[in-house]
């Protein structure tokens, strides 16, 4: 034991057993730095977030924040019981203040920094509904990230910002309006889309300077739409019916055509 105190007043000597000891945090943070992984038992749930057992018999706090990408914390803390066994990564060990932070989430990719590498503010994306509410549609993107279209973007038409419109699982196009990393936020919008295309077809198909009114332009751009369709299925039936023609030419038992002297 080490004296910590004497009092000859008093007679008394402290003594301590644990300063005869390595310091448990010391030895942590040597055998487990920072960015390294570790598993150990979760003690206690908390509001604050898991409480881990680790080796030493020390504890390390997993806060809400640092539990999932995608769930708030108060949701992705009900998936765990207390006892379970999981794994988690050193976020920082404070051996003044006894103090472990350790992070679940960051086991794995932020799922919007990989699935977000790819979309860029001002382009136009497919979407799938997820949810309809009062207020706008939630959607995933093809990347699985999730973004909320309010009730005023869902279309340029008053009348048509509807989202009873919408239907969960149906393919929406929208156009990415604003795309933050830092805040983990994607805001897209149908109606933003639909004023691009109105634009387009206006310096396509003329003004409404010229005599030609919004509906006249947007049918324009309609018809030649629905003409280069028709026009690809026709390509797309006439291939068809020209490899049926060459099939039923040839003899069907591969013999060739007689001979005219026999």
């Amino acid at each position: 034991m080490d004296g910590l105190d004497v009092d000859p007043n008093k007679r008394r000597i402290s003594l301590g057993l644990k300063q005869t000891m390595d310091n448990p945090w010391d030895s942590f943070a040597e055998k487990f730095p920072i960015g390294n992984a570790v598993e150990g038992e979760i003690r206690n749930i908390t509001e604050f977030g898991l409480v881990v057992g680790l080796p030493g018999d020390i504890d390390g706090m997993v806060h809400l924040s640092d539990i999932s990408w995608n769930q708030a914390g108060e949701e992705a803390l009900e998936i765990y019981n207390k006892g379970d066994n999981v794994k988690v990564k050193v976020l920082d060990v404070d051996v003044e203040k006894e103090r472990i932070s350790l992070g679940i989430k960051q086991l794995s990719e932020d799922p919007f920094t990989v699935a977000g590498g790819s979309i860029r503010k001002g382009e136009v994306i497919t979407c799938t509904v997820s949810e309809v509410s009062d207020g706008g549609i939630e959607v995933k993107t093809t990347g699985g990230l999730s973004s909320f279209v309010r009730r005023s973007d869902l279309s340029r038409d008053r009348s048509e910002q509807r989202p009873d419109r919408f239907a969960v699982g149906e393919k929406v196009d929208a156009k990415v309006v604003n795309f933050d990393a830092s805040s983990r936020r994607i805001s897209l919008s149908i109606k933003a889309k639909e004023i691009d295309e109105e634009k387009q077809a206006m310096k396509d198909y003329g003004s409404s300077d010229s005599g030609a009114s919004l509906g006249d332009i947007l049918g324009a751009a309609l018809r030649e739409r629905e003409q280069q369709s028709a026009a690809n299925e026709e390509e797309t039936d006439e291939e068809i019916t020209s490899t049926d023609n060459d099939d039923s030419e040839a003899p069907l038992d591969g013999s060739s055509e007689p001979n005219s002297s026999d």
